[in-house]
Formats: C-alpha cells, structure tokens, sequence
C-alpha cells in the first residue's frame, strides 16, 4: 500500500506487515460482570499473544516487558469508557483476532467502535521518555480533509515539513510515538498515532505547537486522552 505522505525526518516507513486494532469500547452496564466472558476473553488475549500479537501501546513501543493486555480509561473526559490499541501480525490475523474475542465474550463485556490497519510508518521513542513509567496516552485519530484534496504536492510537502516540526517538539518534551497506522480501507479515518506521555501538561504544550504550525489545516480529527488501566481490572469493573 502506497504512503498517503511520505517519510520524515521524524517517521520513518515500515513494512512489517503489522495491523493496528484499536478499540474504542464503553462497559455495556448490564449489571454483574459476567465472569466466564471475562475469563473468556483473557484467554483468547493470551492465545493472540502467543501468536504475535503485541496487547498494549507499551509492547507497540518496544517494552519486551510489558506482555499484559493494556487499556486506557478516558471516561472522564470523553464518550468512551475505555480506548486501546493492539498490534496483530497481519491484516488477516487482525479480522481473525477481532472475531475470536467477541466470540470468546468481547461483545458481553464492552460495546466497542473496532479500527483496523496497517502501519506505515515506525514506532519513534524520545530519548527523554520514561518508558513505562509514563501512564497516560493520547490517541489521534484524523483524515485529510478537502482543503489537503485540492493541494499541490508542493504544498502538501511544505505542509509535511512543518508538522514535522511539531512532532520533533513532541518527542524533545519526552513522548513516544507509535508512528502512524493507515485506516481507510475500513473506517472513515485515514490514521491513528498513539503519543505515551507523562501527563496532559505534555499533550496540552505538544497541541500548542501543533497549532501553532496550522496542522489542522489540512484535516479534520478525533482525540481521545486516557491513563493507563491493566485490562483484567478494565473488564472486572464493567457495571
């Protein structure tokens, strides 16, 4: 699959083959959990995990010692209870994957919005990032927009060296990006990017300096801000 844009100074391309699952999910508050779907479930994440699938932003980003599933609570502040992203070895084992889970009790648990694609570009970690001390994470979620439609590719590359600009901030304040996933073959967003950071100061100053060179400009976007919860305890609270 052709790049929508190209490499950076900051991202650079990857062709693993790797899928993103993203899952923006709310408890079904049905009452009781249901132990069995809980259980259910855990044991597929397991059976994935042994198939090669990374369960959490913090395995996405090369923590070989984070192999349990993660999610992220962003009820708080947002219309979702839970937001999350998975990494499948393929497209094909990502669709599987989906299937398995919901079938294992995934649907009796969580009402779940499932995005899917491949990766395009590759993981970037800062130097001054904490590692999995950090516990928040902020999904950006976007599609280019008519305005980037009708641009020129000069434009568009001009546009693309200021961004880069601001996600080269992002890392000099500490965060780790999961670089970018292609989501248009099955959604109406073209990307998703996952920064993990130290806490929403990190995002508010990173979005100034977004704004600041109009990266809006050229797309309209979806931004879910969420800390960091161990999956077992996101389930075993659904009410």
């Amino acid at each position: 699959m052709d790049l929508l844009s190209g490499e950076t100074e900051v991202f650079r391309a990857a062709n693993d083959g790797r899928a993103a699952v993203v899952f923006l999910a709310d408890r079904t508050g049905r009452g009781p959990v249901e132990q069995a779907a809980v259980r259910g479930v855990l044991a597929e994440l397991n059976r994935l995990r042994a198939e090669g699938w990374s369960l959490s932003v913090d395995a996405i980003l090369g923590a070989g010692n984070s192999p349990a599933p993660q999610a992220f609570a962003t009820g708080f502040t947002h219309d979702r209870d839970l937001a999350g992203m998975f990494e499948a070895p393929s497209l094909d084992a990502a669709h599987e994957g989906i299937g398995a889970l919901e079938q294992a009790g995934w649907n009796r648990l969580l009402r779940t919005e499932w995005l899917v694609g491949p990766r395009e570009f590759q993981p970037v970690v800062s130097p001054n990032s904490r590692g999995t001390a950090d516990e928040w994470a902020f999904f950006a979620l976007w599609k280019w927009n008519d305005a980037w439609q009708a641009a020129t590719g000069e434009q568009r590359e001009e546009y693309d060296r200021e961004c880069d600009m601001a996600f080269a901030d992002d890392v000099r304040l500490g965060a780790a990006i999961t670089g970018r996933h292609r989501l248009d073959v099955s959604s109406r967003w073209d990307h998703i990017g996952v920064w993990r950071v130290s806490g929403p100061a990190v995002i508010d100053e990173a979005m100034r300096g977004h704004s600041a060179v109009a990266d809006f400009k050229f797309t309209t976007s979806r931004h879910y801000l969420g800390r960091r919860v161990a999956f077992d305890n996101a389930l075993l609270e659904n009410a």
